[in-house]
């Protein structure tokens, strides 16, 4: 696979690699161009030489030598010639054994001054082989099949990462690399962020689906159910309005964990509003308004202290606060932090927002929602349901 540990990493593709080098010499020179972009590599192999030697056969053949032969004494300059291999003791892989010459001695003038046996007295290496240089080739890489470059970059410390990757993005678009037969897309930090992204959404919905079963199953009615998921989406734009008040990116991971875990936490309130307003209108036979308030007036206090210790629990990692419970030291902005602010922000922000609406939207909902027992529609369908009650037909006076 493509390499990794750069910010910005991109991989270009194409069946026919004509071209693909210069292609990803001209996205290092115009990622040169973006804002924020730094320590650049066109992912290209550093220009070097190979020797290719070639074996005179003709020459080889009338001093009586094999080609092989021959290659045996360049291997002395070269990799060296494998005498035999040795397994020690406890290993599964042996080790070869190798005659070369010394590395001072692996020169291109070394391998001139060689000479070999022949009936006709020794005669030297550069008689039976010819040298030309050749570009080398380096390490080619393919993904799928298809020979790929990839071209990296980083990006400046205390820059939105995002912000730069759309910017290249764009700058890619406008290049129309499809036009040369070159794809593109871009990988490292790219890809692990669309992965994670996408396992969360989906343990987000799996999330939402099992608190909606545990609350059917509560409550018995779609629309209890659907008023307590409220909050849910109350508490995610908490989270979103907290993240632009702390001036903080939106972080894949934590941020989306802090999100799943805020749908388990803010439904508390609506459960304990909803099932309290459900008890008054049943048990005790009260009305829609009357109830309303009678729950306020009951569980305000509960669901903001609740709330209040969960946030006051997390505040101060959230403000980068460290307690060192060995060492009996306070830090602030430690290391060890920075991995959990994302998280807690987002419990934080989001819990107190769909706190504060769910005291104003929960209460709201219900009286537009349920209907009172004296409305005119249930006076209405009381009277026509009321003969067949008594098991009566209706008469038309």
């Amino acid at each position: 696979g493509p390499p990794t540990g750069k910010a910005i990493q991109i991989l270009l593709s194409a069946d026919k690699p004509d071209g693909l080098n210069d292609t990803a010499r001209e996205v290092a020179a115009k990622l040169a161009d973006v804002a924020d972009v730094i320590d650049i590599s066109d992912g290209l192999p550093p220009p070097g030489i190979d020797w290719e030697l070639m074996v005179d056969r003709g020459t080889a053949a009338r001093y009586g030598i094999s080609p092989a032969a021959v290659g045996t004494m360049v291997q002395l300059v070269t990799n060296g010639v494998k005498l035999t291999d040795y397994r020690p003791a406890g290993s599964d892989d042996a080790v070869d054994i190798r005659l070369r010459l010394p590395e001072e001695m692996r020169t291109l003038s070394m391998l001139d001054q060689l000479r070999i046996e022949t009936s006709q007295g020794a005669v030297p290496i550069s008689n039976l082989v010819t040298r030309e240089p050749v570009r080398s080739t380096g390490t080619l890489t393919r993904i799928d099949g298809s020979r790929t470059v990839t071209v990296q970059a980083g990006i400046t410390e205390g820059v939105q990462a995002d912000e730069v990757r759309q910017a290249v993005t764009t700058m890619l678009d406008a290049m129309k690399l499809d036009d040369r037969g070159i794809t593109w897309r871009m990988a490292g930090e790219d890809e692990e962020q669309a992965a994670a992204m996408s396992f969360l959404a989906k343990a987000f919905v799996a999330a939402l689906f099992l608190i909606f079963m545990v609350l059917l199953a509560q409550f018995n009615r779609f629309l209890s159910v659907g008023l307590v998921l409220v909050a849910v989406i109350m508490s995610t734009i908490g989270v979103f309005l907290g993240l632009m008040i702390m001036d903080q990116p939106f972080s894949v991971v934590m941020t989306g964990i802090g999100v799943i875990a805020l749908a388990g936490i803010v439904v508390n309130n609506n459960i304990v509003l909803i099932d309290t307003y459900d008890h008054l209108r049943r048990d005790q036979d009260m009305d829609k308004l009357e109830a309303i308030l009678q729950t306020c007036r009951e569980r305000a206090r509960p669901v903001v202290l609740t709330a209040l210790t969960a946030i006051l629990g997390v505040l101060p990692i959230a403000f980068g606060y460290n307690l060192e419970l060995l060492s009996h030291e306070t830090t602030f902005g430690a290391p060890s932090t920075q991995w959990w602010i994302a998280l807690s922000s987002a419990i934080v922000f989001g819990l107190a927002f769909s706190t504060v609406l769910t005291l104003i939207v929960t209460p709201s909902m219900l009286m537009i929602v349920t209907r009172s027992k004296d409305s005119k529609v249930n006076r209405f369908f009381g009277r026509v349901a009321r003969p067949f009650r008594r098991g009566k037909p209706a008469v038309e006076s």
